[in-house]
């Protein structure tokens, strides 16, 4: 016989679950211990919305839900932020959280929070075990129904006493949900329409990097001529060096890569979710044929309302597109123009030597310090408007952006997650210095689990996204403004190599040495963000040729 944390832990175990991420307390001891005895490494994290976040950045990379574990009360509630991100971004996530005892949760006491009140709005599935034979049902159905289409958070709540209670259920045999075929009826009208289309684009979005559909959907672009772009979190997908890369939209103004929809007649979304970036922004006018191809049906939007709709295996619908349609060109070539537009951007400013430094200067010198396979991780905040819009990615999940939610302070935990992914290959965290501060104590986590990866703080002494819209809004801003401390010293106290750039030739040469070592490190860089206003100016004056 074991007790019912034991049984969660076998069934952990035979999800093929590696790390789980997460904070001891008294009610979850149980589980801690069986832990103990368990090959599933133990992540203890400062924060369990750090916890939450690594989770959340383990689940995207792998496809595997991640795992994460809290207590009860404070610590449930500092959880839900990250498992609110996972669930929005669509991210596959299983948290598991303690709770009091049976004999007291119907009335007032200790720390006493309805927990599944409280994630059931927040996940795909909150559930509490009231009886220990029913662990195993519960574990399965929480990592079922996390990857199920659209994948997303699942929380299960394990009162202190259940915990201790015996049973000799087993584990379920583990499944994994597969796509269905798609339906040939709407292959044939979406291949009619292509062929009717005079312009067309596709726009990728976050379930096409999730289903690895990057391939199919590059022959698809090739065999009609259609360029591709894509939102914040399908960076990659088509390497932004590809001639038909149309680049990313997402910008809170007309961007560059929006001239290619304003041409367009047919619109193909491969894995768009409409939460990603409104379809308003790129449909205003309710004018454009749309083919949808997902996994799973289109969300109701009077600004994305659907030609055809495809559900099922993206890369077989892609595919079967190809066999139904000639090749030939459907697009009015709009995105030869946009490219130079972007490329003209970023080299414009490649060996700008000004200090505060240019946030395009940044980016150019951020790319050409990693590799293809290199991950980024890419915080919220002002210096994610210019990074999604500039930094070119060649391969899918090599930038990652929360983007849903947009949570600020995910970043530096994510990149310990991003780590354990995938170890061989180089990871930076980018981000502000406001939401540095907000999980910079995760730099202990990564010391002590030895992950190591480099910060980039973008620093300018402001909440600058916020100052950003406020100027756009009113001229000036408001209660935006701080200071901070000294981040090399900071970072010294950690045990970490501080680096402060004071000339602009000395960030590229920092990043590529500390990506060298594959150590610890934080470079604190200046940032001029007087470069906002004029990028919405610029913008403004933008044309295309007639």
């Amino acid at each position: 016989m074991k007790n019912a944390a034991e049984t969660i832990v076998a069934c952990l175990e035979n999800e093929q679950v590696r790390y789980i991420f997460g904070l001891p307390g008294e009610e979850n001891i149980h589980l801690v211990e069986a832990l103990s005895h368990s090959d599933i490494r133990f992540i203890l994290a400062r924060d369990e919305r750090d916890a939450a976040f690594m989770a959340d950045v383990y689940g995207r990379l792998t496809g595997e839900p991640g795992v994460c574990l809290s207590t009860l009360g404070p610590g449930a509630i500092n959880l839900a932020l990250g498992v609110a991100d996972a669930q929005m971004d669509g991210t596959p996530l299983v948290g598991i959280v303690a709770q009091a005892a049976l004999k007291r949760l119907y009335k007032e006491s200790h720390q006493n929070v309805d927990l599944v009140a409280l994630f059931k709005p927040l996940t795909k599935w909150a559930h509490m075990i009231v009886l220990a034979d029913t662990t195993a049902e519960v574990i399965r159905k929480a990592f079922k129904l996390a990857q199920m289409e659209r994948p997303g958070a699942t929380v299960v709540v394990v009162p202190e006493d259940v915990a201790r209670q015996e049973t000799n259920i087993a584990p379920l045999v583990r499944a994994k949900p597969r796509p269905e075929h798609p339906d040939g009826n709407q292959i044939l009208r979406a291949a009619k329409i292509l062929e009717e289309a005079d312009c067309a684009v596709i726009l990728a979005g976050h379930t096409a990097v999730r289903s690895r559909a990057g391939q199919s959907l590059t022959r698809l672009a090739e065999h009609l001529s259609i360029p591709v772009a894509t939102t914040f979190m399908a960076k990659g997908v088509i390497p932004d060096r590809h001639p038909l890369a149309l680049g990313t939209i997402g910008f809170m103004r007309h961007d560059y890569s929006n001239f290619g929809f304003d041409k367009a007649e047919v619109i193909v979304c491969v894995g768009y979710d409409p939460i990603e970036y409104a379809p308003e922004s790129w449909n205003p006018k309710k004018d454009k044929r749309i083919v949808h191809i997902h996994r799973s049906p289109a969300e109701p939007d009077a600004f994305y309302n659907l030609s055809v709709g495809i559900e099922g295996d993206i890369s077989v619908a892609l595919e079967q597109l190809i066999e139904k349609t000639k090749p030939g060109r459907r697009s009015c070539t709009v995105h030869e123009v946009v490219r130079r537009f972007i490329d003209t951007e970023l080299e414009q400013f490649a060996d700008d030597r000004s200090v505060p430094m240019k946030p395009q200067r940044i980016v150019s010198d951020l790319r050409k310090a990693l590799a293809d396979e290199d991950i980024v991780l890419c915080d919220t905040g002002a210096l994610k408007m210019w990074m999604a819009r500039l930094f070119p990615c060649y391969q899918p999940n090599t930038c990652l952006i929360s983007n849903s939610l947009a949570t600020m302070g995910f970043s530096v935990p994510g990149a310990i997650a991003a780590k354990l992914a995938r170890p061989n290959r180089k990871v930076v965290a980018v981000t502000g210095d406001g939401a540095f501060l907000m999980s910079s104590h995760a730099l202990e986590t990564a010391v002590r689990e030895r992950t190591p990866f480099v910060t980039l703080i973008w620093r300018d002494g402001s909440y600058g996204l916020i100052k950003w819209k406020q100027e756009m809004e009113f001229g000036r801003s408001s209660y935006v403004d701080f200071t901070n401390p000294d981040f090399v010293r900071y970072a010294e106290s950690f045990g970490i190599r501080g680096y402060r750039i004071e000339n602009a030739g000395d960030l590229l040469p920092t990043l590529a040495e500390c990506l060298r070592k594959d150590e610890m490190a934080v470079i604190d860089c200046p940032v001029d963000y007087s470069e906002n206003a004029k990028l919405v100016e610029r913008l403004g004056h933008v044309s295309l040729p007639a």
